[in-house]
């Protein structure tokens, strides 16, 4: 039976990761331990990670950080013993561009029900997993019984959902950086610097929008958005920047020019330089990029 499993759960993972997600294996819902030489952060930790290192640890270590759509490294000898004890599979959702809020009972269903726009969902033990399409900065608890998966997390692979995955809503970017919009949160940006959007993701920095129309849209609804917000100048535009950094700020398409656009919409509001700076780079932090 044991075999029966791991050959299953084996399938499914190099299916997944064949789709382009990073997947790892679970053991009673938690992801294989750091080995020795990686316990502590002692390695310096996986090259993606927050802190950039030079871990190059052919095991399962770093939870989320060592998910990998390598089907080579799946099915290697050092990960086999993991497969062969895990339960579950594991994926990391900001990996291929997805945030999952994680909903774990019947009143966060309820309150997701009434307050989210509707998108894939994924019913779990307790809960249900709603997916939507642009990633985040993950956090547990941002109001009771709702956690976000997407950056520097993973979520349980439970199935692909019923349902129609949509774009990431502000409501969800809310829960997790409503205290990040004030200006001057990050006090060492210059006015009128720009950090730009790095240009490689997890997923390995291609675009996934395919049609450059797709972007201009995107570009020319962020535009009208913060033209037509009508008061909290700040938090609509730091709004705005996050939703487009969220879609598109890893796949290498924004460029200088669309920010400019950008910019120049918050100026036309009576944002200022500084203000619009601060703005993104707080984005920018929240996103982890």
């Amino acid at each position: 039976m044991t075999h029966d499993r791991t050959t299953a759960l084996l399938s499914t993972a190099l299916n997944l990761a064949q789709h382009g997600v990073p997947v790892l294996p679970l053991r009673a819902k938690r992801p294989p331990a750091n080995c020795r030489s990686c316990r502590d952060m002692a390695c310096g930790g996986r090259p993606h990670m927050r802190v950039p290192g030079p871990c190059g640890c052919p095991l399962p270590c770093h939870a989320w950080a060592a998910a990998t759509t390598d089907t080579r490294v799946l099915t290697s000898a050092q990960w086999a013993a993991d497969w062969r004890h895990a339960d579950h599979i594991a994926y990391h959702p900001g990996g291929t561009g997805l945030t999952v809020v994680d909903l774990d009972n019947p009143t966060a269903v309820a309150w997701a029900r009434e307050t989210l726009p509707i998108t894939r969902i994924v019913p779990t033990t307790r809960g249900e997993h709603w997916i939507y399409q642009g990633s985040m900065r993950s956090a547990n608890a941002v109001r009771p019984g709702v956690d976000i998966k997407s950056l520097m997390a993973y979520a349980r692979w439970l199935g692909p959902g019923t349902g129609t995955m949509t774009a990431l809503p502000d409501t969800v970017l809310a829960l997790v950086v409503k205290d990040m919009a004030s200006p001057g949160r990050v006090g060492s940006v210059s006015a009128g610097a720009r950090p730009v959007p790095v240009s490689t993701s997890a997923g390995g920095g291609e675009c996934r929008h395919r049609t450059p129309a797709y972007l201009a849209r995107g570009i020319a609804m962020a535009e009208q958005r913060i033209t037509e917000a009508s008061s909290g100048i700040h938090t609509a535009v730091y709004r705005t920047f996050l939703a487009v950094l969220s879609t598109h700020g890893r796949c290498g398409c924004l460029t200088e020019a669309h920010i400019d656009r950008l910019f120049a919409a918050a100026h036309a509001k009576g944002e200022s330089p500084r203000h619009c700076s601060n703005a993104w780079a707080n984005a920018l932090t929240a996103l982890g990029m």
